[in-house]
């Protein structure tokens, strides 16, 4: 048992260190934007149509992975989305114009999408769901951990290399990470492969036996209210992560006058994301442990999320480039434990079987989200400023708590939530 005990934790390290590289290479071109941008003299709306490059790509290979991983199982698919993005965050080191960074792009975001649909998966296979939560919140971390590491990591890089050095050396990293995964992931190990058949399973699990079964087509799943809610939450809620991903840095140098190595300290904003996704996945993890149903825990956690983001306005009202991080981090902070609840949630009230396929369902929703603020907030350049997409930005979460509450609560059963004839 202790083997199996450091095995799955182990597993849930690399799947950080996944997330941690994944958010690396995506966020390269964000945090060395200026100099792109002067190298290969692309305007603001060039930037925004490669950044919806990458996220078109994502958002068909979101919906392609889920399926791939169900075929394939965690162990494969991982390997292959990782190799993948890996190899075209080295060739984007080759570009020359903005067809040809586009193009690279819209291949890094094939690949890099499978990382979203694989993890929660092998989540699944190796965790019971009152454990969930918490492998769920450390591999989200290294979301925001990257982005932590990026701008000290990439921009300092970017003092010593060319800009195109900084990609070939972060896309290799990828390769490396493949040596341990296949060494530590068995697929014989798993919980799933081990307790299968155990009786207790019925009493720390969501979903009776009987439902492992199931698995819905495309057709069953669209009919899903759950689905709905989730995939719609997703989509008017991770525009602001995407934001402060793709946008805050060139925000930081064109509003707040910073150098692109002054942007190295928005590290601190992304430390605070990924604290706020730990803590995300401990409270729920903590609140189920005493009995709860973890939807509804989950469900709770998100509405209590949503109650900062008002604070928006004041990332552009502040007077001070210090003031204006502040309340960026608290934003940030909100948002990864409300993403780390509401990945969850999917984990908790899907049939195993269709798990990477509805989990690429609703995080297609996110990616078109994204796609949609890159478009709105290069318009809100030209017209306004960044100051209208703070006060948008304070609002979304709240409009998308009574949807949430409406397909996972009222539509399945209210706080008995993941019983079979719920779903």
């Amino acid at each position: 048992m202790s083997t199996f005990f450091s095995r799955r934790w182990c597993i849930t390290g690399l799947l950080f260190c996944a997330a941690v590289l994944n958010y690396i290479d995506k966020n390269t071109l964000a945090l060395l934007a200026p100099s792109i941008q002067k190298d290969l003299s692309l305007s603001d709306q060039a930037y925004a149509n490669i950044q919806n490059a990458f996220q078109i790509a994502y958002t068909i290979a979101l919906l392609a992975s889920g399926v791939i991983v169900d075929k394939l199982g965690p162990r494969i698919s991982l390997a292959l989305f990782v190799g993948w993005w890996s190899l075209a965050n080295v060739l984007t080191g080759w570009a020359r114009s903005a067809v040809s960074l586009a193009g690279c792009r819209f291949m890094l975001g094939l690949g890099e999408a499978g990382n979203w649909t694989a993890s929660p998966k092998t989540v699944s296979e190796w965790f019971p769901p009152k454990e969930q939560g918490l492998a769920i919140g450390i591999y989200t971390a290294g979301t925001p951990i990257g982005m932590t590491l990026a701008p000290l990591f990439i921009i300092g890089l970017a003092q010593i290399w060319d800009w195109r050095f900084v990609f070939i050396g972060t896309g290799l990293l990828g390769l490396v990470w493949l040596v341990p995964w296949f060494i530590l992931y068995r697929e014989g190990e798993s919980r799933r492969s081990q307790e299968k058949a155990i009786s207790n399973r019925s009493q720390d699990c969501l979903l009776p036996t009987s439902v492992d079964n199931l698995s819905w087509g495309w057709g069953e799943a669209l009919r899903q209210p759950v689905v709905w809610a989730l995939l719609l939450g997703r989509m008017f809620s991770d525009p602001i992560w995407y934001f402060y991903q793709n946008w805050y840095p060139k925000y930081l140098v064109s509003e707040r006058g910073l150098t692109q190595i002054d942007v190295r300290i928005i590290w601190v904003i992304f430390l605070a994301a990924s604290l706020g996704s730990l803590a995300g996945g401990w409270l729920a993890g903590r609140l189920i442990r005493r009995g709860r149903s973890p939807a509804a825990v989950r469900v709770w956690i998100l509405a209590g999320c949503s109650l900062f983001m008002p604070l928006s306005p004041l990332v552009s009202l502040s007077p001070s480039v210090s003031g204006s991080l502040t309340f960026a981090s608290l934003v940030v902070f909100a948002h990864l434990a409300w993403l780390a609840n509401i990945s969850a949630l999917v984990v908790d009230v899907v049939p195993e079987k269709s798990l990477g396929k509805v989990f690429g369902l609703v995080a297609s929703g996110s990616s078109i989200g994204a796609i949609l603020m890159n478009d709105l907030v290069a318009k809100l350049l030209i017209h306004s400023s960044y100051a209208t997409w703070f006060w948008i930005a304070a609002f979304l979460h709240l409009a998308v708590v009574p949807l949430i509450f409406w397909g996972v609560l009222k539509k399945i059963g209210g706080p008995r939530i993941g019983l079979a004839s719920d779903v």
